[in-house]
């Protein structure tokens, strides 16, 4: 079977295949989901589902977003393009603003003779896509929360949306014409309200379908049933909303977990010689009722761990759902599964916590790829891959043709050789309102090296005033404690790092020369 398939998937790439016997495609979206669960190594997390995905294919551990918030990077990945590029560097404005007439991921698969379907969150909030799905993408309404009192106190919110530090939530649909303006452009802007919505986590004794999630995969598994009774082959995205913020999910995932051994981040601290701007302390988290300004107390650090771990297990149950139905189906033989967190998130990291920043934390992705006859299943790679890669590596594995507008490369060589070299550079960034006296609005432009962090901190409407940079030595400093680009001796390699830096990513394509 394995060598069958290997013969259609190259027969696809030469054109000589009919779109009927394509591969089928399942693009599993995951919201705030950061690489620490069991198939990462992280065996504390309980994560069946997603490590039996790892096991029947690949596990990226050097993956990385573009932005960490989930408009752009969710705009980078559909489109194949960066930020810079889509022009969505917050959450209100819609990709096709800036290319109206770009071809999406799941377009792509449209136009070549797929069925496309998309259910929960795939785009961000309102902005979705209708030229990019061959019905109207869906998701079922549920409740935020469980409990009555809970209930109550999340009636009074609302004005923020749920993924930006207070940056207001877009309003419409289609094209998503209303935009911030202002400071309130940047995702990191400055905070209008605070705790107005119900409470940051919660474990009620209540079914999976009580919620979001419970209920897209309950949608996916009908929508799998229909699917296999199509002539065409079919793209399904699906979108999962936890361990997104409220971390709300049923009792009896909490009750995986005992509260006593969750340890807290051993990095409490802000990085030592960084700009105060480049990690901000979250203020997407003060959005729920009862977290304080300043510092979260150890104990609410614990029971907010708790939560988040708690619902990567409810998600986890739902991909579980979808991923038992396609094998019911029988549909796995030819069925490529893609999942992705759309961005790291922070657990008190730096005394911070969600995303909205460049650091690894935040950038560094969860990524989780099976195609049917791969010949080394269960394989990790250390490679640099970032999600701009995930457009032309899809459209490659399914033979369809690469449009001209991609910013990324086909990482489909590594699921033959996972150790082979690649990339040599992962780039991403981020928008800051001001920077230091009251210079800015900047832009951080971060490059991730097999052994360095290095961010630039740029005028956005000059790159050529520099206001700070950051370094970090990944094999002397994992968690980035501490800047040492103005440390003794190190003006060499900031230079050097410097001179790689302006290439940018078409200088770190694979084959490129190599770099530090």
């Amino acid at each position: 079977m394995k060598s069958v398939l290997r013969l259609v998937l190259g027969l696809i790439a030469l054109g000589l295949v009919r779109a009927a016997d394509r591969p089928n495609v399942v693009f599993i979206a995951v919201d705030d989901l950061r690489p620490e669960f069991g198939a990462y190594g992280f065996n504390y997390v309980k994560s069946p589902n997603l490590d039996r995905l790892a096991k029947s294919g690949i596990t990226f551990n050097r993956s990385y977003c573009q932005q960490a918030v989930c408009s752009p990077t969710r705009s980078s990945i559909l489109t194949g393009t960066r930020p810079d590029t889509t022009k969505v560097w917050d959450l209100v404005t819609h990709f096709r603003d800036a290319l109206p007439n770009v071809v999406t991921l799941p377009q792509l698969f449209k136009n070549n003779g797929y069925f496309v379907q998309g259910m929960g969150k795939i785009y961000h909030g309102s902005l979705d896509d209708p030229a990019s799905w061959s019905v109207p993408w869906g998701t079922p309404k549920a409740d935020t929360y469980a409990l009555p009192e809970n209930v109550k106190l999340n009636e009074r919110r609302y004005g923020v949306d749920p993924d930006g530090d207070n940056v207001p939530a877009a309003k419409g649909k289609g094209k998503g014409k209303v935009k911030a303006k202002g400071k309130a452009a940047a995702a990191d802007a400055a905070p209008n309200q605070r705790n107005i919505r119900g409470p940051a986590f919660e474990g009620a004794d209540v079914p999976d379908n009580t919620f979001q999630d419970g209920k897209v995969a309950e949608l996916a598994v009908s929508t799998l049933q229909d699917m296999s009774k199509k002539k065409e082959p079919f793209f399904l995205a699906v979108g999962f909303i936890k361990p997104h913020l409220p971390f709300v999910s049923p009792k009896k995932y909490w009750d995986l977990y005992d509260p006593a051994k969750i340890e807290l981040a051993p990095n409490k601290f802000r990085a030592k010689d960084s700009p105060d701007y480049a990690i901000l302390p979250g203020g997407e988290l003060r959005n729920y009722y009862g977290i304080p300004e300043g510092s979260i107390p150890d104990d609410l650090a614990r029971q907010l761990k708790h939560g988040y771990y708690a619902a990567i297990s409810y998600m986890d149950a739902q991909v579980g759902k979808v991923l038992d139905e396609l094998d019911r189906l029988d549909l796995r033989k030819n069925t490529i599964v893609i999942l992705w967190g759309d961005h790291g998130w922070k657990l008190g990291e730096h005394d911070a916590w969600c995303k909205h920043s460049n650091s690894e934390n935040d950038t560094n992705t969860a990524l989780l790829l099976s195609v049917p006859g791969m010949k080394n299943a269960g394989a990790h790679t250390r490679s640099i891959v970032e999600f701009v890669d995930i457009y032309p590596t899809l459209a490659d594995l399914a033979g369809l043709p690469l449009p001209s507008h991609l910013e990324g490369v086909s990482f489909k060589p590594l699921l033959d050789d996972p150790t082979r070299p690649w990339k040599s550079a992962a780039f991403s960034q981020y928008p800051r309102a001001a920077g230091k006296s009251g210079a800015g609005p900047l832009m951080g432009y971060s490059m991730r090296t097999d052994r360095y962090r290095f961010t630039v901190w740029v005028s956005r409407t000059d790159h050529e005033k520099v206001d700070a940079i950051e370094l970090y030595d990944h094999q002397l400093d994992p968690q980035e404690n501490t800047n040492i680009a103005n440390a003794p001796g190190k003006a060499e390699l900031v230079q050097q790092l410097m001179a790689q830096w302006r290439k940018g990513w078409q200088g770190a394509k694979p084959g490129a020369a190599a770099k530090l």
